[in-house]
């Protein structure tokens, strides 16, 4: 098995390296607990409602398969992180947030330590979670981390800070 050499700034990167990142595991888990979720409280609110002598009525069932399309919410937005890779920068969809990042704009991709995910150091101090790749995933998400490092370098790597070095 030969080593690839580390990508020169400015190089153009495989077409394969553009695709979408996304966790396998938790994407997995997710989409079951989605689709758990629709039928556990679905099946629920039609035995509620059928059940018409045991004080629950329609209004109590529709409230249960509610909380039922919510937990299948929450568990597809999940689902649905996902960071995207473009020639121009990376789009990081979060749980919650999307965030559009300039690869300038990135200083260093970190993936070790008790992080359960990826997190990438801007040039503005900020630090940014990447949850589409996910320790869960094991060495697919190493290769995914080194993967995202690589197009980091490839399209411009910022500088880092100077802190007031050279200043004169």
């Amino acid at each position: 098995m030969s080593r690839r050499p580390a990508p020169q700034p400015g190089a153009q990167p495989a077409p394969d390296a553009l695709a979408p990142f996304r966790s396998r595991r938790g994407r997995a888990v997710a989409l079951g607990a989605m689709w758990a979720a629709l039928v556990v409280f679905g099946a629920i609110a039609v035995v509620l409602s059928s059940q018409g002598d045991s004080g629950w009525g329609p209004g109590d069932g529709l409230m249960f398969f509610g909380l039922g399309v919510l937990i299948a919410f929450i568990a597809w937005r999940y689902a649905s992180i996902v960071a995207v890779p473009s020639r121009a920068g990376l789009v990081v969809r979060n749980l919650v947030l999307t965030r559009t990042l300039q690869w300038p704009e990135i200083v260093r991709v970190q993936f070790g330590g008790g992080e359960p995910w990826v997190s990438l150091d801007l040039e503005d101090g900020d630090t940014v979670a990447v949850m589409a790749i996910q320790k869960a995933d094991g060495p697919v998400a190493d290769r995914e981390a080194s993967r995202l490092a690589a197009l980091v370098q490839a399209f411009g790597e910022a500088r880092e800070p100077d802190h007031g070095e050279g200043l004169g």
